[in-house]
């Protein structure tokens, strides 16, 4: 194999999946060539929850120092009914859990993690960014991997032993894999919507928030028909918000715009406060929420999905953003630590991933029962969140917040 095209990577894709791959491939001294379609980076959503097996990676890489600028360590997860307002339980995190753990649980507006990427991938000259830039055509040959992008004027070819897919639910990259493949997929919409917004600390709906909510906590308001989870951003400046309900599909895209009244709906039965805060907050953005299972993240030529690409989740795990943070990272080590030949690699990276990403898919499937249960499911599910203790419910978390990767051997 020629050395140099052994060490060029193409990544398709720069959203929170890709710009960690690209640093965790340069910081191992490949070169990467990143496409991203849109013309500029522009941040998706709004609020996002980073645990501590994602700021272990973030700070490996040299990103978490510049976060830290903007981003909230949270004092806790606090959960709340949301008809009574009555807190329900209470996981520890702050210094408590960085000490438990290992690394800080940050919450940070998503553009935020961005910039921190971005700025961090600039200190790599071996990085190109070319923007605007769609991948339309996959070509595999003996010599390796020829990615075709279309661009305003006209296509653009790049050649690397090594594609990753990084490019979200909506993937050019598993379109074109699909094509030929029946294995790779294309997403599904879950039947539920997110519905964001972001309020100004000292707005009214920001005021609403902290009457009802711990300004220095994530607090989730659980209720049959609905959930939210507030919690600050941007150094404490403003409030994001989401909230999950049923609905109809609406946008092939990130948001779309939906009738309020079905949130208005959902959230019937609860606290006149909390009804206060939606009304308060709107206009919100709805997004719908879609998942992506695929039988195969890998194909031996020498290309790997990521992150949302591969499979994209529902929120209720809040591991989204870290299961594509632990994907990139995991990938760029395994191809570079096992085998002199980065394809053959893939297979095992994609062995070791599933098990983690299938009990962090069963984790987020519990919490929406748990968090939209009613009736006597709701009654025994408060029962035994007040019996157990703060400490036994972070315990319950270290398989998931303090995950690190496990080393594998070199053959």
């Amino acid at each position: 194999m020629n050395e140099a095209r052994s060490r060029q990577v193409v990544i398709a894709g720069a959203g929170i999946a890709g710009l960690t791959a690209a640093l965790a491939f340069a910081g191992r001294g490949y070169a990467i060539t990143v496409l991203e379609q849109a013309k500029q980076l522009e941040a998706t959503g709004a609020g996002i929850q980073l645990s501590p097996n994602a700021t272990r990676i973030l700070c490996q890489l040299g990103a978490l120092d510049r976060l830290r600028l903007s981003a909230i360590r949270p004092e806790a997860v606090v959960l709340k009914d949301a008809a009574t307002l009555r807190e329900l339980a209470r996981v520890p995190l702050g210094q408590v859990g960085e000490d438990r753990w290992g690394a800080p649980y940050l919450v940070a507006h998503r553009a935020d993690l961005q910039a921190a990427l971005t700025a961090r991938m600039a200190e790599h000259p071996e990085i190109q960014l070319i923007t605007g830039a769609r991948v339309t055509g996959i070509a595999v040959a003996p010599q390796g991997i020829v990615v075709t992008a279309q661009r305003d004027g006209g296509s653009t070819e790049v050649a690397a032993d090594l594609l990753v897919g990084a490019d979200g639910v909506w993937s050019s990259v598993r379109s074109q894999l699909a094509g030929r493949e029946p294995a790779f997929t294309r997403s599904r919409f879950s039947g539920e919507l997110a519905w964001r917004a972001t309020v100004a600390a000292e707005s009214a709906a920001g005021k609403a928030f902290a009457a009802i909510g711990a300004a220095d906590c994530v607090t989730t308001f659980l209720h049959p028909g609905s959930h939210m989870v507030a919690y600050p951003v941007s150094k404490g400046s403003a409030f994001n918000l989401a909230a999950f309900t049923k609905g109809e599909r609406i946008a092939e895209g990130w948001s779309g715009h939906t009738d309020p009244a079905i949130l208005a709906s959902a959230m019937r039965g609860t606290s006149p406060k909390l009804a206060r805060l939606v009304d308060l907050a709107g206009p919100w953005t709805a997004f719908p929420i879609h998942t992506v299972e695929q039988r195969r993240w890998t194909m031996p030529e020498g290309i790997a999905l990521i992150g949302d690409a591969a499979h994209a989740m529902t929120p209720f795990a809040a591991q989204g953003a870290a299961m594509a943070i632990e994907d990139a990272a995991m990938l760029a080590n395994l191809v570079v630590d096992i085998l002199t030949d980065p394809r053959q690699s893939l297979t095992i990276w994609e062995n070791l991933r599933r098990p983690r990403i299938e009990k962090v898919l069963s984790r987020g499937a519990l919490n929406r029962v748990a968090w939209h249960a009613w009736g006597p499911v709701a009654i025994a599910r408060n029962l035994v969140l007040a019996t157990r203790p703060a400490e036994k419910l972070a315990a319950d978390l270290d398989w998931l917040y303090g995950w690190e990767e496990r080393k594998v051997v070199r053959r």
